[in-house]
């Protein structure tokens, strides 16, 4: 099964040249062009992985991280980042961002923390599932 991203960028040609170079790995992608657009769509669609722009006009990625972690804490969030926003990388990680690249991000290293962040989220779910089943057994009495 594909992995499900979700990118959030203002710069339309980055986000495209970047969602056709991780299409070609067998990823699953959909792009939005705003911090308002990610979040909306983070509510819509599960997705396995959440890659925003720190900086972007209106809603800043960071901000969009806050709110999209009340709705889905689990998810894994990566940023991408010019050279001026590293402290805001750093206030994303203490948010809980799974990591921060710098921009442009070399594709095979986006690609390795995509399939990291993936891995972790896939544990969480299924240590939830497990929790849910042992539930459901000890209320009925099995």
């Amino acid at each position: 099964m594909k992995i499900k991203v979700l990118i959030a960028d203002d710069e339309e040609e980055f986000i495209e040249t970047l969602a056709q170079r991780l299409e070609l790995r067998d990823l699953s992608i959909t792009t939005v062009f705003s911090g308002e657009s990610a979040i909306a769509m983070a509510e819509k669609i599960d997705f396995d992985v959440i890659i925003l722009d720190v900086l972007m006009p209106e809603i800043t990625g960071i901000d969009a991280l806050k709110e999209i972690k009340k709705f889905k804490p689990l998810t894994p969030v990566i940023l991408l980042t010019g050279e001026a926003t590293v402290e805001n990388a750093i206030k994303g990680m203490k948010m809980g961002a799974f990591d921060f690249l710098m921009k442009p991000a070399d594709t095979d290293l986006l690609l390795e923390k995509i399939t990291q962040a993936n891995a972790l989220k896939q544990e969480h779910d299924e240590r939830i599932r497990q929790a849910e089943i042992e539930n459901i057994l000890k209320t009925r009495g099995w």
